[in-house]
């Protein structure tokens, strides 16, 4: 008897966090980010050409979008270059570069990469509830997913309603990213450069190139 109500217990647990969850997803903030001034934006940026395009993507946003805070992985130099180089090219000063561990590296295992992902996420944790941003920005690097699932939780605990826009990369053409098929059901703005990819994916919403 007493196993059956444990069982039943944890069973009544994942309910309430599924709903809670579900609820999360799908109604977001009652007060929606920008509709009481500026908008505290949290960019993940990844390696290479993911970076390049959230740039792009940074480029055309209102000054609405303000403070801007940026994920980088620790082992990713080249990005925060970047991002220092685009920033000091707009005169802004008023920005931060975090950095948490990375969540794959190429060509390691899917096993250990399990490892490192919620060695990420334990880091992403500390870092989302100090920063609380309105929104978080990103577009498919591996990084996002513990920064995304970290948001969540802080939507979950009822700390702060997190916005989550992911933005899928243009090189994605008929199939999404492991980012993307992770963050699909969890993000409130999905959105595709692909036509082909809005047909497959309902709740993607589909605004042509962005980047």
């Amino acid at each position: 008897m007493a196993l059956l109500a444990v069982l039943g217990a944890l069973l009544l647990l994942c309910f309430v966090f599924l709903l809670r969850l579900f609820i999360v997803v799908k109604t977001g903030s009652e007060c929606k980010p920008g509709a009481k001034g500026s908008v505290s934006v949290l960019v993940v940026a990844g390696s290479g050409g993911h970076t390049a395009e959230i740039l792009r993507l940074v480029d055309v946003l209102s000054p609405l979008y303000s403070p801007r805070c940026y994920v980088v992985a620790d082992s990713d130099r080249m990005s925060e270059e970047k991002i220092c180089s685009f920033e000091a090219s707009k005169g802004h000063t008023e920005f931060s570069i975090f950095r948490v561990p990375r969540s794959r590296e190429v060509h390691q295992s899917w096993l250990s990469s399990v490892l490192s992902t919620l060695k990420a996420l334990s880091c992403s944790v500390p870092l989302l509830y100090r920063l609380r941003p309105d929104v978080v920005l990103c577009n498919g690097p591996g990084t996002c997913v513990p920064v995304c699932v970290a948001a969540l939780l802080l939507a979950l605990l009822g700390l702060k309603e997190v916005q989550l826009v992911y933005v899928e990369s243009v090189c994605r053409v008929d199939t999404l990213s492991l980012s993307g098929r992770l963050l699909y059901p969890l993000s409130h703005h999905f959105l595709v450069q692909w036509s082909g990819l809005r047909d497959r994916y309902p709740k993607a919403v589909f605004l042509g190139r962005l980047v």
